[in-house]
């Protein structure tokens, strides 16, 4: 059974970081490159950070570059993204997923004084 849990998000003030966690089960997490998206209230999907399966390229949306980093354990089949300088627009949901295939859960990030 596949699994993707994700963890870490929370309140936090603006200029403030979060480490958002996903843990994987289920397939072999080392071969598949993988992604985060997120959801703004009332707004459709927004893709974030991608990391291919060897950890060796990373790629970042526009609005976060510079501020977010995407890596990965895949000796523990987690991905990871540190979130810093946060400001109230990076507020949402945010997905992990094997693209195309799995979603986890998702996890809250609220960036509010």
């Amino acid at each position: 059974q596949v699994q993707l849990v994700e963890s870490g998000g929370g309140l936090v003030q603006p200029g403030g970081s979060l480490r958002l966690s996903c843990a994987v089960s289920g397939f072999t997490f080392s071969s598949y490159g993988m992604t985060w998206v997120r959801q703004a209230p009332g707004k459709g999907l927004e893709w974030v950070s991608d990391i291919r399966s060897d950890g060796g390229s990373t790629y970042y949306s526009d609005s976060v570059k510079g501020r977010f980093t995407i890596s990965r354990d895949n000796t523990n089949d987690t991905v990871y993204l540190q979130m810093n300088s946060l400001k109230p627009e990076d507020t949402g949901v945010y997905y992990c997923a094997r693209p195309g295939s799995y979603w986890g859960q998702g996890t809250q990030v609220t960036v509010s004084s």
